[in-house]
Parts: structure tokens; C-alpha cells; sequence
């Protein structure tokens, strides 16, 4: 008889996007095709779609307060992750949360502007997912521009590339994976550090595509369900990236704008895990 709660299960700490493309949409379909059980606590819900963000709402902090708990009564999360927290109260409601609930490694995907370029988390909000976040993060994602926000850095090459690594690891981080798709480069190529000291690159072709909605949501929650599964960070690094690779090369025909990912393009690469 199977153990009950032995099934690996995750959860997303983050936005809704009612466009199915990014925020916790992306990361339930990313760790259900990574077979994991994905549960959510909802932190904000937006009016999105391709084109971009329409309007969004946090929600109270009672009822973020509740779900955590009522996860807690009854699951067993083995790595969870966090994307958009909207505000600096809201930041530290999830971070009260993290300290109090044992949900396994925290991933950080400090998500702070949407592809379309609305913005996701108050400029005020930064402080606190230094302060408050990246003490508790086993791995924080940022792109450059999150990177650059966080660290206050400029970051143009690989070594400046590697200096912010540092930087967000002195932070509190653990590990770090910079994600370097807003570079103009023929590769996308990220930079992990690890808690170790080891340090790689990953890198992948560049896809001329507007089809990128939810890139980093989908990357952080392929790397949350890894871990769940007890892959080493190294591993679920490598595979995440992998795994988004082909859900951009793969692309399918949806919306006007910045569409989303193909997120079963991976199935079937059993190689790879």
C-alpha cells in the first residue's frame, strides 16, 4: 500500500494570470509535466492576457495566511517557490508564512516587470525581498534586470555577470542562477553558483520568438519540482533549462502578443532526466 502524501508535491507562492501563460498557471502545468503535485497559495490575481497586464489585486493578508495553513494540515510540499508578491506587506506576509511552515527548498524568482512591461512588485517592495526573502531562499532566479535591481550593480559581461552571483549569495542565497535572456547574444546563457562554491554556465540557442510569456515562472517551478523529486541543484539547473528550451522551440499559435510556452514540448525526453 503506497504511503499516503509519499507523491512528491510542490507549490507556487505567487499571481494568477487569467491569460493561462505565466504567474502560477505556468508553474502548475510546468510541475504537473514534471510529475510532482503542484499546489498553490495565491498571493494576487491579475487581468492579463498576451498583450499584457490589465489590472490586479492582492489579496487580504488573512486569507494568504489561511491557505499556508490549510496546506499545512494536510500535505507534504517538498520544495516550493515563490513569483509575484505585489508589494512589500505582501512580501512580508509570505515571508512570515516561510518561516513558520516547513515546505522544503525555496526557490526566489523575484519577478518585478511582466513581458509586456507592467509592473509586478512596488519599487518599494525590493528592501523587503532582500531582506526578508533571500535569507530564506536555497535559490534565487533572477534575470538581468532583477539582478541588476537587486544588487544595485550594472551587469553587461559574463564577469560582472558573476560578481552579482556573489553579490545575491552574501545576500542570503544559497544559490544563485542569473538568467541571461535579456542579453544580446546569439545564446541565452545563464550563470548558476552554487551553495558550494561551484560554479557553471548553462546556455541554450536563441529563438527569434515573441513566444517567451512565463520563461521565468516556468523555469523556477521545473527546478522546484526537481528538487522535490531530490535531484542536487546542479541537476535540476541543467534539466529546467532544458526543459525550456524545448517549450520555446515548440511554440504554438497563442494570442496577439507575448505568447506562452509550449509546456509538454519536454514529454517524452526521458533521456534528459
Amino acid at each position: 500500500m503506497t504511503e499516503i502524501n509519499a507523491f512528491p508535491q510542490t507549490l507556487t507562492i505567487a499571481g494568477t494570470d487569467s491569460g493561462g501563460g505565466a504567474g502560477i498557471m505556468a508553474d502548475i502545468k510546468t510541475m504537473q509535466e514534471r510529475h510532482t503535485f503542484a499546489a498553490a497559495v495565491v498571493v494576487a490575481v491579475t487581468a492579463q492576457n498576451t498583450l499584457g497586464v490589465q489590472d490586479f489585486m492582492a489579496l487580504p493578508a488573512k486569507l494568504i495566511d489561511e491557505q499556508f495553513a490549510s496546506l499545512a494540515a494536510d500535505l507534504k510540499i517538498s520544495a516550493c517557490k515563490t513569483g509575484m508578491l505585489a508589494d512589500a506587506e505582501h512580501v512580508e506576509i509570505v515571508a512570515a508564512n516561510l518561516r513558520k511552515y516547513d515546505f522544503g527548498p525555496l526557490t526566489v524568482d523575484p519577478v518585478m516587470i511582466a513581458k509586456g512591461g507592467a509592473p509586478l512588485l512596488a519599487a518599494d517592495a525590493i528592501d523587503s525581498v532582500r531582506q526578508l526573502l533571500l535569507p530564506l531562499a536555497t535559490l534565487v532566479t533572477p534575470n538581468l534586470p532583477e539582478a541588476q535591481r537587486l544588487t544595485g550593480m550594472t551587469i553587461t559581461n559574463a564577469d560582472e555577470t558573476e560578481a552579482a552571483a556573489h553579490y545575491l549569495q552574501q545576500l542570503g542565497a544559497k544559490n544563485v542562477l542569473i538568467k541571461g535572456g535579456h542579453a544580446d547574444q546569439s545564446e541565452v546563457r545563464d550563470f548558476a553558483l552554487l551553495a558550494s562554491g561551484d560554479s557553471f554556465w548553462v546556455s541554450a540557442p536563441r529563438v527569434a520568438t515573441k513566444r517567451t510569456h512565463g520563461t521565468g515562472d516556468t523555469l523556477s517551478s521545473c527546478i522546484t519540482a526537481e528538487l522535490a523529486k531530490g535531484k542536487t541543484m546542479a541537476q535540476a539547473i541543467r534539466l529546467a533549462k532544458k526543459f525550456v528550451a524545448a517549450a520555446i522551440a515548440e511554440t504554438i499559435q497563442v494570442g496577439h502578443g507575448h505568447g506562452p510556452l509550449n509546456h509538454w514540448a519536454y514529454r517524452g525526453a526521458e533521456a534528459w532526466d
